[in-house]
């Protein structure tokens, strides 16, 4: 190593950048994904190529988000434009009800659904069937239940607010 070398080598080592702490600019929270790859390391499906989305959905369940129950929810209004229509069910007699009487106003709205507690895919597509054209896709609602302090569902989700009553 010739001298230029060396003195190039010295100067990186011992630079400030070199030696500086690692900032963190932002901690936003959430969840460990630990569990999301406990369920990709302990599937035993063939290739992504011929895995169905049926599949994919199998190794998502049970689902349990346990910040939310079937109840009551008072209507408020919020602001978050984009959000397009979104409601949250569970696998339930209150939901399944909730669901079976409001299917054609959702199904207007084009609202998506979360399952937020469902234990297997014959409860998830005994939904399914009560739903029609809607998209029902099974996922945790710890985030939304934080974000948007809810404790209780069927709750449709819109960009001004949310309510049990879906309406036109």
């Amino acid at each position: 190593m010739n001298m230029k070398n060396l003195i190039v080598t010295t100067f990186i080592a011992f630079s400030p950048a070199a030696l500086a702490e690692l900032n963190v600019i932002a901690d936003l929270g959430g969840e460990s994904t630990q569990a999301i790859f406990e369920a990709v390391n302990r599937q035993d499906t063939p290739p992504a190529s011929a895995a169905t989305p049926e599949q994919g959905e199998a190794a998502m369940l049970p689902v349990t988000t346990s910040e939310l129950s079937p109840g009551n929810v008072a209507p408020r209004a919020l602001q978050l434009p984009g959000i397009g229509s979104l409601f949250i069910i569970g696998d339930d007699s209150y939901s399944r009800q909730w669901l079976q009487q409001n299917v054609q106003l959702l199904s207007a709205r084009n609202a998506a659904g979360l399952v937020v507690n469902v234990e297997s895919m014959a409860s998830l597509e005994s939904l399914r069937s009560l739903a029609p054209g809607l998209q029902l896709a099974p996922s945790s609602g710890t985030e939304l239940a934080r974000r948007l302090q809810l404790t209780h569902y069927p709750v449709l989700i819109t960009d001004s607010g949310l309510s049990q009553e879906v309406g036109p």
